[in-house]
């Protein structure tokens, strides 16, 4: 049977300022009816610029497909008129985008945006498009779709706004979909319901799928036919089983190697790709993957192109002898190294220790402004921290782990509850007696670029946290900036840029070089590699390990990542709805977790390992408000476990399978 798709030897490329720059670079792949084909790769690679000119979205004018077929269903899309593929988009072979809220109208409600490509492309009338729009909600799992179909986007969650532009993009039955990180965004639980979904429309509807996505555990339980693209190429593709168990390319081994596994130990140096993706200006004509492999390369092999050849059946890899190894692969799935010490974590006392601490910000209306109900952000938490240990601390979107984090470092002042801070108790504290404490707690964020001043410098950024506490001269300033530099992987040359002239991960560090400035205790960790590759995460992850060590830190790190963080914690706390519902340590949490919300976490993870599929625990619906939340144990709503006394009373955290192994459920009481 033919493919449904053919994408022969495709060159895109963008107009800019320095000239025409080459983003895909001579790409070939096939899909099937009814098969899903995976694009992976870290930012930058061309994934998205792919799909873009498969459709002929480039943005123009400055974007041009400029050789290559692209052939579907027997036609060359390339030659069509506009007319001709206006009649193909939406309708044949329709998209599925990475942002939900931005792929929707804010100002037109759900019905209207899926009756639009109904009426464009059906001959039908605008109620029965009506009609259709509220059975595509109900196809794709959205409660009360005959309610829903009257919103708007912002009425919505982002799980049920992701629903929404999948309808959108079945509305007219298309043959091939493309789905561009479909679940990048999304929380694991709700990313679970999604693939799910997808996966059981397509086989429902027979569907030919491109999905593009930087999560090689999404591709492994997802896919049959794997595409790894690097710099515009594809350097690997093959079944999705042999490039999990035998990648032949460099790339794809380090990619693979570099990914935190749950079954993996604890608080290991994880594999790193040094450098990052070559800029589109600075690409080379020949293997791209060279200046960056570990492998000792002749700079010959950067002038000309390696051949792109099968080297079993249905095995393509860019044949580069160095990248490839002569063949033969040196892949083994456990990329982790040595351990990371744990001795730095000492004495009995908490370093930080919460009592109760609640957080509820006023929700106001009416003309005076006056509160009418609470968001119950943090409602009672109890934890604590010790010197040199890592608290995890996993939850779904709106559960309150952002705020917890930031109710501890006191930018925000506790409703109610104890903090204290080596023994002294700081939740009442003025702003000017927490300044001493500035210096003891400090905060790296989830993104670099928003949390570091796009007008200064690098020099002077680094510099403010010790002018601000009056520290050093002028030149024990510019040493110590240097100093923090270096200690983070960066030359001191960067001191005199600005951020944006940095990559994400490069960003990153500078803002892990602020955080160590003032020599902190405590370090809050607030998401700080979920915007990052998969690649450039191992390096932060190494980096922070490392650090700990080195200096002693505690950290309280957040993250919806259970992997990231089992990978480097100590302990781990599981929150849901402003309330801790499990805590015990790493291996106990991924071996034995004992409360129904733990256990769900755990099976909606993606496994990197096709060969490890299993089987997901589904949890409907979204987190509830915490401005309404239930009564009883706040989980009890989408528990598959509860039972009538869960919905009555409110349980506490008591000892499960140990005195340190804690859990708050009614079960087993």
């Amino acid at each position: 049977m033919p493919p449904l798709l053919q994408v022969k030897d495709l060159v895109s490329a963008f107009d800019t300022d320095e000239g025409r720059v080459t983003a895909v670079d001579g790409i070939s792949f096939d899909v099937h009816a009814g098969k899903t084909l995976g694009i992976v790769g870290e930012s930058g690679c061309g994934k998205s610029v792919t799909a873009m000119s498969i459709l002929r979205l480039l943005p123009q004018p400055m974007g041009h497909i400029l050789g290559g077929e692209v052939l579907f269903d027997g036609m060359d899309l390339r030659t069509l008129d506009e007319q001709g593929i206006r009649k193909i988009r939406g309708n044949r072979i329709s998209m599925i985008f990475q942002e939900p809220m931005t792929a929707l109208n804010p100002v037109q409600r759900i019905g209207q945006q899926i009756s639009e490509g109904l009426l464009l492309h059906k001959a039908i009338t605008p109620e029965e498009a009506w009609r259709q729009s509220i059975e595509l909600l109900d196809k794709v799992g959205i409660p009360s779709p005959e309610i829903r179909v009257s919103e708007y986007p912002h009425q919505l969650s982002g799980g049920m706004r992701q629903r929404v532009v999948i309808a959108i993009a079945l509305a007219c039955g298309p043959e091939l979909v493309i789905a561009d990180e479909p679940t990048t965004a999304l929380d694991v639980t709700i990313q679970a319901q999604i693939l799910e979904l997808i996966q059981k429309l397509q086989k429902d509807l027979g569907m030919g799928m491109i999905l593009i996505t930087h999560d090689l555990g999404v591709i492994a339980e997802t896919c049959d036919e794997v595409c790894v693209m690097y710099a515009g190429r594809i350097v690997e593709r093959a079944p999705v089983g042999n490039i999990f168990a035998n990648p032949r390319h460099a790339y794809t081994q380090s990619l693979l190697a570099s990914i935190p596994r749950l079954e993996g130990i604890p608080k290991t140096q994880l594999q790193t790709i040094e450098g990052i993706v070559p800029s589109l200006q600075d690409m080379n004509p020949g293997c791209r993957f060279a200046p960056r492999s570990s492998r000792t390369h002749d700079d010959a092999l950067l002038q000309q192109r390696p051949v792109y050849k099968e080297i079993t059946e249905g095995h393509w890899v860019e044949a580069c002898p160095v990248c490839t190894n002569e063949g033969q692969s040196n892949f083994t799935k456990n990329g982790e190294g040595e351990a990371v010490s744990n001795s730095s974590i000492n004495g009995s006392s908490p370093i930080m220790a919460s009592s109760d601490l609640k957080l509820h910000f006023p929700v106001r209306g009416g003309v005076f402004q006056r509160a009418k109900a609470f968001c119950k952000a943090v409602d009672g938490v109890d934890i604590h921290i010790k010197p040199g240990e890592t608290l995890g601390l996993v939850g779904e979107s709106g559960c309150g782990k952002s705020t917890l984090g930031k109710t501890l470092a006191r930018l925000f002042k506790p409703t109610d509850g104890s903090i204290q801070f080596g023994g002294t108790e700081i939740g009442g504290f003025s702003s000017r007696q927490l300044k001493p404490y500035r210096r003891k707690i400090q905060m790296i964020f989830q993104d670099p670029y928003e949390s570091l001043n796009p007008r200064q410098t690098v020099a002077n950024i680094l510099e403010e946290p010790y002018l601000i506490h009056n520290l050093g001269t002028r030149g024990e300033r510019k040493k110590w900036v240097d100093e923090l530099l270096e200690k983070v992987g960066l030359h001191a040359a960067a001191a005199n840029r600005f951020p944006f002239e940095f990559s994400g991960g490069q960003r990153q560090r500078i803002g892990i070089a602020r955080t160590l400035a003032l020599r902190p205790e405590l370090i809050i960790c607030d998401e700080p590699v979920s915007a990052l590759d998969v690649s450039i995460q191992s390096q932060i992850l190494n980096l922070l390990l490392n650090l700990q060590q080195e200096f002693g830190l505690a950290y309280l790190f957040i993250s919806h990542d259970l992997a990231v963080v089992k990978h480097v914690s100590d302990r781990i706390a599981i929150m849901y709805l402003g309330r801790i519902v499990e805590i015990a340590d790493a291996e106990t949490i991924y071996h034995s977790p004992t409360h129904p919300y733990t256990q769900a976490l755990l099976s909606a993870i993606p496994k990197p390992d096709p060969e490890r599929k299993t089987s997901r625990q589904i949890l409907e619906g979204d987190v509830p408000s915490p401005i309404h939340p239930p009564s009883g144990c706040p989980f009890h709503t989408r528990c598959p476990k509860a039972f009538d006394e869960c919905s009555r009373s409110l349980p506490l955290l008591r000892p499960a399978t140990s005195s340190t192994h804690l859990k708050a459920c009614h079960l087993e009481e």
